[in-house]
């Protein structure tokens, strides 16, 4: 019921507009979201790296409307990757894209243009892009999109859901050799006919997404801040012979940065998913609605950078 309220409210304009206003929302943001520019995502790029840590930088906005709108974020992130290239960052931060805000809903191809610009941008840089993943309704869609530009692309990364009923078979067919796949939890409001509805199921689910993962011949990407599935992703790395650097963690900018810290420590690929952007509320919304705990969670990490 709250995770239903929390994305309710991730729609609506006048409570963004709200949110927005307020001092302590300035200070979530500062906390979460690396700020509105281009120089803004490069800044806290260096500061991250500079503590050892990898990066995926997204430029936020998915409510595209417009072909004009499509094409000002697929400039943005050309933009971006040529100032990730010039300041040599591009061995150690990559960049992670909405189809949605390429233009998806509009016209396919014109979303499909537009991402393998930006595939050709994070090529001249040294880098690679990752598709994200939003609501089912265009998984089909994403999917396919991602094994077109894997032929001329192929490190290009995918996101799955592990609180999707069909990623089980989606991580099967992904865990090839070269494939890169991030695998999440899920933060949109699904039906139960195709999602897992409990917090346990969707747990279970994702750990046996990461056991098929570990087990096959990609590069699987952690995406978790719960720290018994940290654990248990450490466990089978080991249990499947994996070295530190055939896989790799990820967190959200601003969340367990110690935690962020401990894991590069001890070796492992440890790579920060920065958001920046103007079009803030709804992505800080849906991370809370991924689950209702991070309502707290979120709240505690306002008061401590751990």
């Amino acid at each position: 019921m709250l995770r239903s309220v929390i994305l309710a409210a991730s729609r609506s304009a006048r409570l963004a507009r709200l949110v927005e206003t307020t001092p302590v929302s300035r200070s979530v943001v500062r906390r979460f979201v690396a700020g509105t520019a281009t120089d803004d995502a490069l800044r806290v790029t260096r500061q991250l790296v500079s503590d050892g840590l990898e990066v995926t930088l997204d430029h936020l906005g998915e409510d595209t409307l417009t072909a004009e709108q499509a094409q000002a974020t697929r400039d943005e992130y050309v933009r971006l990757l040529g100032a990730l290239e010039g300041a040599g960052l591009g061995r150690c931060a990559e960049v992670s894209a909405k189809l949605s805000a390429l233009g998806q809903k509009i016209d396919v191809r014109l979303a499909v243009e537009h991402a393998r610009a930006i595939c050709v941008a994070a090529a001249a840089a040294g880098t690679t892009v990752t598709l994200d993943m939003e609501d089912h309704t265009t998984t089909d869609s994403t999917l396919e999109i991602l094994a077109d530009l894997r032929k001329d692309h192929p490190d290009t990364g995918a996101v799955l859901q592990a609180y999707l009923r069909r990623t089980e078979a989606d991580c099967r067919e992904l865990a090839t050799a070269g494939s890169r796949v991030r695998l999440c939890k899920g933060a949109y409001d699904e039906p139960e006919s195709v999602a897992y509805q409990s917090a346990l199921d969707v747990d279970k689910s994702y750990v046996r997404c990461m056991n098929i993962l570990m087990s096959g011949e990609g590069y699987p990407m952690i995406a978790t801040h719960d720290p018994r599935l940290i654990a248990i992703a450490e466990d089978r790395a080991r249990w499947f012979d994996r070295a530190p650097n055939e896989f790799e963690f990820q967190m959200l900018y601003g969340v367990r940065p110690d935690e962020q810290r401990r894991l590069a420590g001890d070796g492992y690929q440890m790579r920060v998913y920065v958001p920046y952007g103007t079009e803030w509320y709804g992505y800080l919304m849906r991370r809370l609605a991924e689950r209702p705990a991070n309502v707290a969670f979120f709240a505690r990490a306002l008061g401590s950078r751990k």
